[in-house]
């Protein structure tokens, strides 16, 4: 049996009306009045059947997207009103590029965004920083949102204009291109990248060399300071006795696994009594580099 898609189930849901074929005279002539003691019908079944059946298609499509758990036995459905308001949601997206098969990554990912607390005029001026102040495309801003789907959820003037400010001043370009780090970049508040910038400063980079550095490595703005600038940084200058100036040449330093290739590689060379570049040192493959320094 072929399976319905969810558009399709939707859709049908507008098209369904009960249909009634007209009564002969001779039937109607057959029909007994009911009695004054007995209770006249009900004048709302076909109201109710067509409800009863829109709830339950409502509940498969929603289900079929992820947003309700299809795998509970007894789940706790949202009431008919609560489900017109994440169906307006999915409308929504959907006015905005996003399709069908797109929706169950934004559920798994960011399962917020399908409430009835949320309305599309909350998420609408996200939508409108990317497209005027980003100068995004339809797909770039899809692309943006599925990387980062909490990007939904952060204040245009205290969040996201700023940050774009910040990246653009220091020299970072093409933020609408929908890549997994410009998503986080946009989305991360300028507090956090400053802190970057200062960490920079204080062990000897100029404002001005700080910024280049982030420029030419972007995800630094990433990076755990405790975790991996600092013992990069205190090995590069404690055990490999080099100095900040070759780290200012080549800040991808920071961008390279201590355990897995800075340390291997600058023990192979000291055995050796040999000195290198931090670029050639590190940018070379393992077979290239082993190869070479034998």
């Amino acid at each position: 049996m072929r399976k319905t898609p969810p558009e399709e189930m939707l859709h049908s849901l507008l098209l369904r009306t009960p249909k009634f074929r007209p009564v002969s005279s001779h039937l109607r002539s057959s029909i007994q009045k009911p009695s004054s003691n007995s209770l006249p019908p009900s004048p709302h079944p076909p109201f109710l059947l067509r409800f009863r059946t829109a709830y339950r298609e409502k509940i498969h499509y929603l289900k079929n997207l992820g947003i309700i758990d299809s795998n509970l036995r007894n789940p706790n459905p949202p009431s008919h009103e609560d489900m017109d308001q994440i169906l307006s949601i999915i409308n929504y997206l959907k006015s905005q590029g996003f399709s069908d098969s797109e929706i169950p990554r934004l559920a798994s990912s960011c399962p917020n965004l399908f409430t009835s607390n949320l309305d599309p005029s909350d998420i609408s001026p996200v939508f409108e920083f990317l497209t005027v102040d980003l100068s995004a495309t339809i797909e770039e801003s899809r692309g943006l949102i599925l990387f980062c789907p909490q990007i939904l959820f952060s204040n245009v003037d205290y969040c996201l204009r700023p940050t774009l400010m910040y990246l653009k001043d220091i020299g970072l370009e093409r933020l609408n291109l929908p890549t997994n780090l410009n998503a986080h970049l946009l989305n991360t508040r300028v507090s956090k990248l400053e802190v970057k910038m200062e960490f920079l400063q204080s062990i000897g980079f100029e404002y001005d060399e700080a910024k280049k550095a982030c420029t030419r490595l972007p995800p630094m703005f990433g990076y755990s300071i405790e975790n991996n600038l600092r013992p990069k940084f205190e090995y590069l200058v404690g055990e490999m006795r080099r100095s900040i100036e070759e780290l200012k040449v080549f800040p991808q330093y920071f961008a390279f696994s201590l355990k897995k290739r800075i340390v291997p590689r600058h023990l192979h060379l000291k055995q050796r009594g040999l000195s290198v570049s931090l670029k050639r040192m590190l940018l070379w493959g393992d077979q290239k580099f082993y190869a070479k320094w034998k």
